[in-house]
This record gives structure tokens, sequence and C-alpha cells, in this order.
């Protein structure tokens, strides 16, 4: 598709609330339409598509039918039928985080994609950032020699709603917190997962079904040891932001780190004679989409692909398991 006209692009639910920043986002990005908004709850739906400035649509075929793409950011549980209906409408998918519940329902929607020739990607926006973008070239570029161990974060408030009900999300804190590291680390190191050991509980809000901290430890395939924090620790009433994602790299040649929200990172390293320190000021979501667009124009994948979705949720699995039989658990790819 490489003609000028602007992408009809549907945002299909609003039950994530990343559909308000992916809304702006294509209002943002030159060349991408907003279509409209469909959501199986029409109340919230009606009134999403009001703030967005576009027509919420009862009827998904007939959204669907009028788009050439979508950005979906329903409930977990759902990216999977709705991934599915589009492909087989013909509609490339980007699709919200974590890219399902299960492996098995990872590898059905890049399955119908695949079928249909639609593109799918992953909303993983963390790639898209400048510090995530230098750390990779410092990585490959062998700056930091071999990396021997990560540290990451992803701790944010409570999100509360349909989050914290399995049968929605699939899981909690770990569901929510793993994904956009393990991404981040496969993303600017080139490797996999290969085991992982995991604990889990509930400590900040008891009344919780699901679990709202825990700790992982997983290996990769070059021996570096990652150590990752992916909880619901941040005070809700009191912290200035949604949450935080961080990383630190120790390599036999250097050392780096990587602050997304504060949108600063650093390298030090002994094959540069000049240490880097690096803001950055860009929309992560925006640079996403306006990915996203071109990816259709060109035929090219995302940035983030369906298989890079698949591939986090892998450890995600792994994770659960790693806490239900209290020892490491393989990370098994399809």
């Amino acid at each position: 598709m490489n003609d000028a006209s602007p992408l009809n692009i549907a945002i299909l639910s609003a039950a994530h609330g990343h559909a308000d920043s992916y809304a702006q986002a294509l209002r943002a990005t030159p060349g991408a339409n907003l279509a409209g908004l469909w959501d199986d709850n029409a109340e919230r739906g009606m009134s999403k598509a009001a703030h967005y400035g576009t027509a919420f649509e009862s009827d998904l075929d007939r959204l669907l039918a009028k788009s050439d793409g979508v950005i979906i950011c329903s409930e977990n549980v759902h990216h999977r039928d709705l991934t599915i209906r589009a492909a087989q409408a013909g509609k490339h998918v980007l699709c919200e985080k974590p890219l399902a519940i299960s492996p098995t329902d990872a590898r059905a929607m890049l399955q119908a994609c695949e079928q249909a020739g639609v593109l799918l990607g992953t909303a993983f926006p963390v790639r898209h950032a400048a510090g995530i973008l230098s750390l990779r070239d410092a990585i490959r570029g062998g700056t930091l020699g071999q990396i021997l161990m990560l540290r990451g974060t992803n701790r944010g408030t409570m999100p509360g709603g349909w989050f914290v009900d399995r049968a929605l999300s699939g899981g909690g804190a770990l569901t929510d917190h793993t994904v956009h590291v393990v991404d981040a680390i496969r993303f600017i190191t080139g490797e996999e997962f290969t085991t992982v050991y995991a604990e889990a509980d509930t400590h900040f809000y008891p009344e919780l079904a699901v679990e709202d901290c825990g700790l992982l430890v997983m290996e990769l395939t070059g021996g570096g040891i990652v150590s990752l924090d992916p909880s619901w620790s941040r005070p809700n009433k009191a912290f200035p932001t949604w949450g935080d994602v961080t990383l630190e790299l120790t390599g036999t040649q250097g050392v780096a780190s990587f602050d997304y929200t504060a949108q600063h990172s650093t390298l030090y390293s002994n094959t540069r004679i000049r240490s880097a320190q690096l803001p950055w000021g860009e929309s992560s979501d925006e640079l996403m989409v306006a990915d996203f667009i071109q990816a259709i124009r060109t035929g090219r994948p995302p940035l983030a692909s369906g298989e890079d979705g698949l591939r986090a949720v892998e450890v995600v699995t792994a994770a659960y398991e790693s806490v239900a039989q209290h020892q490491v658990a393989m990370v098994t790819h399809a």
C-alpha cells in the first residue's frame, strides 16, 4: 500500500487506558486517520469516542469495512478473537501488550494474520525510545563487551478494574509488567530467555485475587543473568506517574542504564574515551503508531512484531509455571 492517501485506523475497545494515548498519536501522525472506535461496552465507547473526537461504532464489522488497520486495546482475554476478526476482514493489526494470555492464543493470532496476509504488531513502545535504540547499537557493536548482568524494573500503580480480574486479564502484575522489560532486553541484546525462576505474591493489596508483586531471575542464551521486579508497588495516591521502566546493564567492558519515565540513559565503557548521557523528549507511543503506519505502507513488519509479542508471553508463562512449581522453569519456544 504505497499511495499517499491517509490510512484509516480504528481503535477496537477503550478498555485499556493506553487507547487514550494511541488516539492522540493517530491524530498527530501524518498519513493516519482515526476511523472510529468500537467497544463492547457502549457507554464506555461513546464516552471515549466523544473524548477522542471520533465516531462510536457499535457494529464491529461495519467499522472494519471502512478501516485499513486496527489498534486493539481490549481486555487481554479478547485480544485473540478481535485479532482474528480483523485479520479475516483483511485488516492490519497493532495489539496492546501482552499480545495474548497464553502462547496458544498468541500463535493462533500469528497464524490468522499470516494466512490473511496482514501485519501483526505488538504494542511495545519502549522499543522506540531513543535510549533503548542507543543501547541496542552499543551492545550490538560490542561497546559493553559480553553482557553479564541486567537488572530491570516495571513498577506501577495498581490499575484496578479488569486488570485484577484473572478471567479478563490472564493474571496480575506478572502479566501486566513483565513483557515490556523482557521485550526490551530481547531487542537490545538479540538473545532469547532460556530459564525463569519466579516468586509472586499479594502484599500491597491483600484483597486482590491476583499477585501484585514478584521477582523474576532469568537466564539469556548468552549466559547473562537478568533480575526483574514487575510489581504494582507505587503508591496510587502519591506517585507522580503511572510507574517506571528501568534497566541497568553490566558488561565486561562497561555499564549502562536506561530510565523510560525520566527519559534518560547513560553509558560508560572502556572502549570509549568519553561517556555518553542521552536525554530525549519524543513520545514513544507516537513513534510506535508512526512505525505501524509506515509498515502498512511498505509491507515490512512493525518494529515489534507479533512473534516478538509471542516470545514475551512465553516468558510470562514460564514465570507462572515457576511460581506454581517453586522451581526453575524452562522457557519453551514454539
